[in-house]
């Protein structure tokens, strides 16, 4: 496995952190970005094209329906506690990067990461450590037309968003009004 923040060394100004959530944004981002759908077979039947995960359980349930995502984003958490151990071990097997993103971060570890996973023909699994809720949007914003991005909902289910260009755009949008160098994050997400 490759630590994609062991490549390249931090500043002390913070050079990892690209993007902050500002308080402002919190209440828009828990309204889902599109369907909600409880159950993984039923999603899978509407995916044609690459399959994206955000978070340990949409990713479970996604591999318990028989499909391995072609990206997954997983920290071994849901709702801020520890999965248990059977959701952990089938979740992280196989992940081939590990990088560092603080909760409401995008930093420059986890948008390289994601960049690279998007890039490779091999399904790729990257186990963030911190969080990886927000790299929904950052995933929406770079996937390819088409590209079925699986996010879950807390207690509700897993949202499924169909990529087209008004969601990319939409995405952009949105990642403006964060905090922080967002020239340097479209740098490092548009490569």
């Amino acid at each position: 496995m490759t630590r994609d923040d062991d490549q390249r060394p931090a500043s002390a100004d913070g050079d990892d952190q690209l993007l902050v959530l500002p308080d402002e944004l919190r209440d828009e981002l828990k309204e889902p970005m599109g369907p909600i759908e409880t159950d993984a077979d039923r999603l899978l039947e509407a995916v044609d094209g690459p399959l994206i995960a955000v978070g340990d359980i949409v990713t479970y349930h996604l591999l318990q329906a028989g499909r391995r995502p072609d990206v997954a984003l997983v920290d071994g958490r849901t709702k801020r506690s520890a999965v248990d151990e059977e959701i952990r071990e089938a979740v992280t097997s196989g992940a081939s990067i590990e990088v560092r993103n603080p909760p409401a971060e995008l930093s420059a570890p986890v948008v390289r990461a994601l960049r690279r996973a998007l890039s490779t023909a091999e399904p790729t699994t990257v186990l963030v450590d911190g969080e990886e809720d927000l790299v929904a949007l950052p995933a929406i914003a770079a996937a390819p037309e088409g590209a079925s991005v699986v996010y879950g909902q807390p207690d509700e289910g897993m949202v499924h968003v169909v990529v087209t260009d008004d969601d990319r755009t939409a995405m952009r949008e949105l990642l403006e009004r964060f905090e922080g160098d967002t020239d340097r994050f479209w740098a490092l997400l548009d490569g």
